[in-house]
């Protein structure tokens, strides 16, 4: 029987798995990666992502050494407002209901900057991104914290980070799964796997660090922690998000935290995949300029506050609302005034699209309770206050009198042709995990740390509740797996008997 050692064993090959195998690997580490799906399928949810990814740049000089190829004058064109650790760590906590660990939120908000600069050094490469600026005299007029993605999106992060892993000599198993975590005398001893290729075995080492995502795409503990409802919602990544981790870092004496009856969701195009479509990658069913329109549900009322914030601080909790409609099924509605400032997955081919000449041909073309949806319009429209529109900034050009009123970018839906998009809610990541520290050391119900066991990614509990600021689950898989990383350097440099 063969025998396998390694100084530190990392389980997943997402984002957070990779950059913690590579920061690992940094100092020489012999480091194994293991994955549960084939090799065509490796990724995580990362390879999914859109890429946009939030960091506290400072300013435009900030910018620039993260987007190095920035002319000055492409420089000039752009407006950007500053974006400091101080106003990241504020949105974590204003949008999570300062229910955020202080400590956790902290760690990713003053790390998230250098940490983009270690990701350029790992071969990652940035571009602005084309979603969160509005043309406007010739400007580029950012909003909205997040002006950076990865270029070619997730595709790109994770195959840069996969090259640079082969360069390294990081070994990656495929069709292996983690089965469960061995402890000996307190500490981390190693890693029982289901491998294809090399059986049932175990993987001796000193150190795992957990990376394999939460539970979104497991039915049984999505209908169990978040409720009946989410058992036949979408899933908007990878397949096998199960909740593996989890379950063997509690077998090993690591407490829960977080809130499992918490995920990230999105609104997602009614007929997209049940879950994510490996050909199709790059998150192009996700449906997100409605703060430029109205959502309706089937009975043809809206139910949410589509002006309330900026679309990166909200659609995380209104994919959650559209799940809780009528055959979990809404509609983003537009008219002419502002078709053309929507998102480029609107355009796609893969967009179930609704067209009409009149707002009585929409509603009857839409399915919807016309009389109803007739009458919302109509309300709404009388309801509309006069104000300057400007889709770069939170206008205050809103709604009064309605039971929902609408906060910001309140134009009269009066202009044909109109638009609708029939959406459903789909699953991104769930926030319930595991008890980890800023050193990502995965804890006990005492609040000890669980010697050469660590978390990151979606496994770090703690962070995010109830919502979350957009490109802020990229970022803090980067940021803990790296510190995951870094750390396991440091305590493998102690004798293994200490």
């Amino acid at each position: 029987m063969a025998n396998y050692n390694y100084d530190v064993v990392v389980v997943g090959t997402g984002n957070a798995a990779l950059s913690a195998a590579l920061s690992a690997g940094e100092d020489g580490l012999k480091v194994l990666m293991v994955e549960k799906g084939p090799k065509h399928k490796r990724g995580g949810n990362s390879f999914f992502t859109d890429g946009a990814i939030r960091t506290a740049y400072g300013d435009k000089e900030g910018l620039s050494r993260i987007i190095d190829s920035l002319s000055e004058s492409e420089l000039e064109k752009i407006e950007l407002p500053e974006y400091t650790e101080e106003d990241y760590y504020g949105d974590i906590m204003k949008v999570t209901q300062e229910k955020s660990d202080p400590a956790l939120a902290g760690h990713l908000s003053s790390k998230s900057y250098e940490t983009i600069l270690w990701m350029k050094e790992q071969g990652v490469e940035f571009q602005l991104n084309e979603n969160q600026y509005f043309e406007r005299d010739g400007k580029k007029v950012f909003w909205g914290g997040l002006p950076i993605k990865t270029v070619n999106k997730g595709i790109g992060l994770v195959e840069a980070l996969f090259e640079k892993a082969e360069e390294r000599g990081i070994d990656i198993w495929y069709e292996s799964p983690a089965v469960s975590v061995e402890k000996t005398d307190g500490k981390i001893s190693g890693v029982h796997v289901d491998s294809k290729e090399h059986g049932e075995v175990l993987v001796e080492c000193r150190s795992v660090i957990l990376a394999c995502g939460g539970f979104e795409a497991n039915k049984e503990k999505r209908a169990k922690h978040l409720g009946p409802q989410w058992e036949n919602a979408v899933v908007r990544g990878s397949e096998y998000n199960t909740g593996d981790g989890i379950s063997m870092a509690l077998e090993v004496g690591a407490a829960k935290a977080g809130q499992y009856d918490g995920c990230h969701a999105h609104t997602t195009d009614y007929n997209s995949p049940r879950t994510g479509d490996y050909s199709k990658p790059g998150d192009i069913y996700k449906k997100s300029s409605y703060p430029l329109g109205l959502i309706v549900n089937v009975e043809g009322e809206r139910f949410v506050d589509e002006g309330l914030d900026f679309r990166n601080y909200t659609y995380a909790k209104y994919g959650k609302e559209t799940l809780k409609q009528t055959d979990q099924k809404a509609f983003q509605i537009y008219d002419s005034q502002v078709r053309h400032l929507l998102r480029k997955e609107y355009d796609l081919e893969e967009a179930t699209m609704i067209k009409a000449d009149t707002v009585e041909e929409l509603a009857e073309k839409m399915g919807v309770a016309k009389e109803n949806f007739l009458q919302t319009i109509k309300g709404y429209n009388e309801a509309v206050q006069d104000g300057d529109y400007n889709p770069g900034v939170k206008d205050g050009k809103s709604t009064k009198g309605l039971d929902v009123d609408k906060t910001n970018w309140a134009l009269k839906f009066e202009e044909g042709p109109f638009y609708a998009y029939p959406v459903t809610c789909g699953i991104t990541f769930t926030f319930g995990a595991v008890k980890v520290n800023e050193r990502a050391e995965a804890l006990d119900e005492n609040g000890e740390k669980i010697d050469g066991l660590y978390a990151a990614g979606e496994m770090v509990g703690d962070l995010f509740h109830h919502n979350y600021p957009g490109g802020s689950g990229l970022m803090s898989g980067s940021v803990f797996g790296r510190t995951a990383g870094d750390f396991v350097k440091e305590y493998l440099k102690q004798p293994a008997g200490i």
